[in-house]
């Protein structure tokens, strides 16, 4: 990364992605999330986005659009669309 001071939103991009590789690779291939890291990482990284989530289980499922029982950064980054755009529509919904 550049070594001049990152802004608020540069910060929070590299932090998804450290976050990512932080739980990916624990198992597995390395790069990638197993349904376990997938669980931990959700359970202690999103507890509160996530809270309303049946099954962590289908969610791995529908995220997994290889079908290969891991998640792939692009994959990873669908998730953190989603949860972005439910964040949107709750701030757009208080104004």
């Amino acid at each position: 990364m550049a070594t001049s001071e990152l802004t608020e939103l540069e910060t929070a991009i590299e932090k998804i992605v450290t976050i990512f590789f932080a739980y990916a690779g624990k198992e597995g291939k390395k790069g990638t999330l197993t349904a376990g890291e997938f669980k931990e990482l959700v359970q202690l990284q999103l507890p509160s986005l996530m809270k309303d989530t049946p099954s962590l289980e289908e969610k791995m499922s529908e995220l997994d659009v290889n079908s290969d029982q891991e998640l792939k950064f692009g994959e990873y980054w669908q998730l953190i669309g989603e949860l972005a755009k439910a964040v949107r529509r709750e701030k757009a919904g208080k104004k």
